[in-house]
């Protein structure tokens, strides 16, 4: 009898999803960037733009006609990207470059190229990461998700604030997530080398990214270079690759998870929308104001966490 109730229950709910499969869909794809602006004469540079939401907001850039730079640790899939978009849309206006954002080294000669040869920078999306990998560690010894999804970009972004200020009004993204709200900044383990979580190694670096967005909109002043971080929601990439839980849930609940083009609209609305032009310091979700935990509002932690990062990459900024 149990049996029975439990297969009659089971069909049920599998015929209610049919039913309102539709309606679903279009709750889980979020808010949809519906702002026409050109942006004919900007150049863009996104990081990890050879996939997932990198890849889709390097395509929507580029068809409102934007010279999109993509920076990828991978040069020959970036390739491949690249020559999808031109595919689609023949004028785009779309080039690769290296970029490992696990290697100072890497980082410092990328900008140094970049400076000598681009004269102007209007939009930097700091959008490569990591996700839940295994305990490794970057080149300069930081740990993977800190090194990358938070001090890669912080480096990056320091070398390249002049070009941003000179070409301004000017744009920086920065992709955080949900998970910010379960991390917190372990000032006395930040490299998690007294006990790892992959979990929480990400949650870490995901306040990081909210903290490092609102401290530097909160410099940035006066400077007409604005600065937001935003949430792109659950989305189907192979950052997911190293968790098997949410591979798990991406793969059996995929009408609830975004594809990446869906994840990209927060990140495209930041980039693009007309009335954020003077909005700085604010985070954002499905293309609205979106909640920050406190421990991403605290001033203090922001500040401690901007002098920490400087002092571990080995560089001064105002």
């Amino acid at each position: 009898m149990l049996l029975l109730l439990i297969i009659a229950g089971l069909g049920v709910v599998t015929l209610l999803v049919i039913l309102f499969a539709p309606h679903i869909r279009k709750y889980a794809a979020g808010g949809v960037c519906t702002s026409t602006a050109r942006l004919d004469g900007k150049t863009v540079l996104i990081t990890g733009a050879n996939t997932g939401i990198g890849k889709e907001t390097a395509r929507d850039l580029a068809m409102r006609g934007a010279w999109v730079i993509m920076a990828c640790r991978d040069v020959e899939k970036g390739e491949e990207a690249a020559a999808s978009i031109r595919a689609e849309y023949p004028k785009a206006q779309v080039e690769v470059r290296e970029l490992d954002l696990a290697d100072t080294c890497s980082i410092r000669a990328f900008a140094q190229k970049f400076l000598r040869e681009v004269n102007n920078l209007h939009i930097l999306i700091n959008n490569a990461g990591v996700m839940m990998c295994p305990y490794t560690k970057t080149i300069d010894g930081f740990e993977m998700h800190i090194g990358v999804n938070h001090l890669g970009h912080f480096l990056l972004t320091s070398l390249l604030i002049g070009l941003l200020k000179r070409s301004a009004p000017a744009r920086i993204i920065v992709v955080s997530s949900l998970a910010h709200n379960f991390g917190w900044v372990r000032f006395h383990d930040l490299h998690s080398q007294g006990s790892y979580n992959s979990g929480l190694a990400y949650c870490q670096s995901k306040l990081a990214n909210v903290l490092f967005a609102r401290e530097l909109a909160r410099r940035l002043k006066g400077t007409n270079v604005t600065v937001n971080s935003v949430h792109p929601g659950t989305v189907n990439t192979d950052l997911v690759r190293h968790s098997t839980l949410m591979t798990i849930f991406i793969t059996f609940l995929s009408m609830f998870v975004k594809t990446p083009r869906e994840g990209a609209q927060t990140t495209i609305y930041c980039a693009v929308a007309e009335e954020l032009h003077s909005v700085s310091g604010k985070h954002f979700s499905d293309c609205a104001p979106a909640f920050v935990a406190p421990q991403g509002r605290s001033e203090e932690t922001a500040r401690r966490l901007w002098d920490v990062s400087c002092e571990l990459l080995g560089i001064e900024w105002d």
